[in-house]
């Protein structure tokens, strides 16, 4: 089981394309999570959100075996390998967090997501480039993995 959580950071004035914030991953290995560190490992969220989806799309689908994810902006850095019993491995500088099913990687960072493009990314202008980019990103995210 995993959970994954994007969020913007409060406090920085009107929302803006490349406004930080942080992720959350929880998993039964262990907690990793961009904020409180320093240097700061806050991402460019909006646009960190849709390189991840972008990126863990191959993996998912069997096209990649191995993932080294950094957020934009950021040193925040996640670790993913497949292996061929049908888990993904989850990790940050060595770290575990999650040995979990495909399946339910893609359902976590897929809701993860949804609810990050209805709460936060929603408030950003309409004809904001990367509410568009990020929203394609989801929808091909959930064509790719089919969850």
């Amino acid at each position: 089981m995993i959970t994954v959580r994007f969020s913007v950071r409060p406090g920085q004035g009107e929302l803006d394309d490349f406004d930080f914030g942080d992720m959350v991953w929880e998993g039964e290995r262990g907690r990793v999570v961009s904020a409180g560190h320093v240097p700061d490992q806050g991402v460019m969220i909006h646009l960190s959100v849709a390189l991840l989806l972008h990126q863990l799309g191959p993996l998912l689908s069997g096209k990649r075996r191995t993932l080294s994810y950094t957020g934009i902006g950021s040193s925040f850095r996640l670790d993913f390998r497949r292996d061929g019993k049908g888990f993904v491995s989850v990790a940050s500088k060595g770290a575990p967090v999650a040995r979990v099913r495909f399946e339910g990687l893609a359902r976590a960072v897929l809701r993860a997501a949804e609810e990050f493009t209805e709460n936060d990314l929603a408030r950003l202008p309409a004809d904001s480039g990367v509410r568009s980019d990020c929203l394609t990103a989801v929808r091909e995210f959930h064509a790719a993995v089919g969850a």
